[in-house]
């Protein structure tokens, strides 16, 4: 098969080259058996959700919270037993010790990490016209495109951080909070008399999810490195590794959990070949976020001009060399070389700094607890600005 359009142009041709060793290429049979899990959706999620709807308003997100909070309790409804029974059964490939190396990884790169985040994986997932209708379907994206990006910062900094894994703790929490708000979205499309089954699969559905963690885990590594940040071969392992686990706990089937960085190459592949086909509503969501972007300068003035236009700028420049000319002139993203050169620029500094890092004693434990420190700031900051719901009662209810 020939490469999908994602792998033909910008940073991703260039990942082909210098970053895959060996043929990711899939073939019509991996092709057919991918579209088979664009069928299949989350029981054990949707059944929850069914339960809660049943219930007097508020009591089922309630007991689902207790539940995270104290354990399901033994008289506790089925769907919650069996969710809960499932989520607590911590796979046998899951190593402790590599979660925590793969978040201090992740650390490390502190702010510079939500770079990726927005302008690679999020815009990029918008070139995924099927995964798109259940965001435009909420509205929530578009019209709410700053907070939501505020909210999707918070959470990936939770899944994140050393220990937020652990039973019970914070990222572990926050990993299946998201997955019961698909399940919510999910049920939301299904009642819709106008979804397109044959057009846009199933709602939220195993395909869609599993590329998210992609996005989130392999297309982070391999944007930050663009950046100029360097990873040791462990060092990536282990990140995919701590996303692979996240990805078990937001429900994503094992056949679709990359078990190492080619696994995660070749899914990415597949994926790009069947599911990155852009429509006009990537055009929407892409146009809603360089908004989001523009408004870190309302309210400041001519001062505030320069900082939109910078922002604004600086995050298209990211997504243009990443996801290459095609793609982002189809998404409308602003052209501006001089701020792409700037991005190369700036990342080759990164690079140097991070060679001379790795040679000095202890100067990646002194970066890991600058990323953290940055991290706990920005947070601190997002809270105090915008007051983001982590526990997604109101996308809940929005659904």
């Amino acid at each position: 098969m020939d490469d999908p359009e994602l792998f033909r142009q910008g940073g991703f041709r260039l990942a082909s080259r210098l970053f895959i060793e060996g043929d990711i290429r899939g073939d019509e049979r991996q092709v057919a058996r991918l579209r088979e899990f664009a069928q299949v959706e989350d029981r054990l999620a949707d059944d929850v959700v069914a339960w809660m709807a049943r219930q007097p308003k508020g009591q089922g997100r309630e007991a689902f919270e207790a539940a995270l909070r104290d354990g399901v309790a033994v008289d506790a409804p089925g769907p919650l037993r069996d969710f809960f029974a499932d989520v607590e059964a911590k796979p046998y490939w899951v190593d402790d010790e590599r979660l925590e190396r793969g978040a201090k990884a992740i650390t490390r790169a502190g702010l510079l990490g939500l770079f990726p985040l927005g302008d690679m994986s999020l815009m990029g997932g918008y070139l995924a016209s099927r995964a798109t209708k259940s965001l435009v379907g909420t509205g929530e994206i578009e019209y709410q495109a700053t907070r939501r990006l505020v909210e999707t910062a918070a959470w990936w900094i939770d899944v994140t951080t050393p220990g937020a894994l652990k039973h019970g703790a914070k990222g572990y929490v926050s990993a299946l909070r998201i997955r019961v708000v698909h399940a919510h979205v999910r049920a939301a499309m299904n009642r819709r008399e106008d979804w397109d089954y044959a057009a846009w699969d199933k709602p939220v559905n195993q395909v869609q999810t599993a590329g998210t963690l992609l996005l989130f885990s392999l297309v982070y590594v391999f944007g930050t490195q663009l950046l100029g940040l360097r990873y040791s071969a462990r060092e990536r392992s282990d990140i995919l590794h701590l996303w692979r686990y996240i990805g078990w706990l937001m429900g994503v089937d094992d056949e679709l959990l990359p078990s190492d960085e080619e696994d995660a190459w070749r899914l990415l592949w597949l994926l790009a070949a069947t599911e990155f086909i852009p429509d006009d509503d990537s055009k929407r969501l892409a146009k809603a976020l360089v908004e989001a972007n523009a408004a870190v300068g309302e309210g400041r003035g001519a001062v505030g001009k320069v900082l939109s236009h910078v922002s604004v700028a600086v995050h298209s420049s990211i997504s243009r060399l990443v996801l290459g000319k095609t793609n982002a002139d189809f998404l409308e993203l602003p052209n501006d070389p001089v701020a792409q050169a700037v991005i190369v620029t700036a990342a080759g500094v990164n690079f140097a700094a991070e060679t001379v890092r790795r040679f000095i004693p202890g100067a990646t434990a002194l970066q890991e607890r600058i990323g953290e420190a940055g991290r706990r700031g920005y947070v601190r900051r997002l809270e105090k600005i915008f007051g983001p719901d982590t526990t997604y009662a109101q996308h809940m209810r929005a659904a």
